[in-house]
């Protein structure tokens, strides 16, 4: 992505989570904490917009501010979360008839393949379909004409013993645009949303209707189902570690989120803000007695 000699403003970051706000280990440090808080208290709030689906942001409760309403743009833009109350607002979804379409596409392409769907209240998933992210349980177990006939976020799929790069490359052939795909670095999961559903179109929306311009919108990520967003930010960064894709494609790059990349970026923004109060502050000039 071209440089810009002008340089927007930010009103707003939004920020990816795993890989990028988030240390490796899966910690937000005190130091990108504080910086969180700091650029709130000058004006600028932190939104995430994550992959992450919503029971996964729960943790994250207590540095959600203020200033957005607690919600985080979460499932790749499927779902808008409120959480504190943990509550879905708006969701993106696939309908049964687009889910039954995908299964039946991409069972031909690639065979042995397995799903499971994020929605609202949970994952539901096939037998076959173990998440590495955390164990199985049994509750949350259907078959796929049960799966498929709910709306869902998200679809997920996978094909254990797969070649990761292979099997990604043998969904997107077979979804031939019928649906968006990202990669949000899980190794081996395709990650589906219905089309037009991404971390960009959920940014949209959300800012378009909380006031915000998209040229005063500042966005980081990492993985190349940040690159929706980061393309359609007025600025764009990516921390150091961020895939070849991503790297190649933003304004800036930043400091590695094992480093507190995003930390560095917020605490810019909190002295840019500073900066400009001080500047428009009006001088009397009067002499006084």
């Amino acid at each position: 992505m071209p440089d810009s000699d002008a340089l927007p403003r930010a009103a707003l970051l939004a920020t990816d989570l795993d890989g990028t706000l988030l240390r490796s280990d899966g910690t937000l440090s005190a130091r990108t904490r504080e910086a969180i808080a700091a650029a709130e208290e000058a004006g600028v709030p932190t939104v995430f917009v994550t992959a992450r689906p919503p029971r996964w942001l729960d943790d994250l409760a207590d540095a959600v501010g203020d200033a957005t309403g607690g919600v985080a743009l979460s499932a790749n833009g499927a779902f808008v979360y409120h959480v504190a109350s943990r509550t879905v607002t708006e969701t993106g979804t696939m309908s049964p008839d687009v889910l039954r379409t995908l299964g039946e596409v991409l069972r031909a392409a690639v065979p042995g393949i397995a799903f499971a769907v994020e929605r609202s209240d949970g994952m539901r998933r096939e037998e076959r379909f173990a998440y590495v992210r955390e164990q199985p349980v049994g509750d949350d177990l259907d078959d796929w004409d049960a799966i498929a006939s709910r709306p869902a976020g998200k679809l997920l799929a996978k094909l254990d013993g797969s070649d990761p790069d292979t099997f990604h490359r043998r969904v997107e052939e077979a979804l031939a645009g019928r649906a968006e795909l990202g990669f949000s670095g899980a190794v081996g999961l395709a990650e589906i949303t219905a089309p037009g559903v991404t971390k960009a179109s959920g940014l949209a929306a959300w800012t378009t209707e909380h006031g915000y311009s998209r040229e005063s919108v500042w966005a980081v990520g990492d993985m190349p189902n940040d690159l929706p967003m980061l393309r359609w930010a007025g600025r764009a960064f990516a921390v150091a570690n961020a895939h070849r894709d991503v790297l190649a494609s933003v304004h800036e790059v930043v400091a590695a989120n094992d480093e507190d990349g995003v930390a560095a970026i917020l605490d810019r923004i909190s002295r840019e803000r500073v900066q400009a109060v001080r500047t428009t502050v009006p001088v009397d000039h009067e002499e006084r007695p």
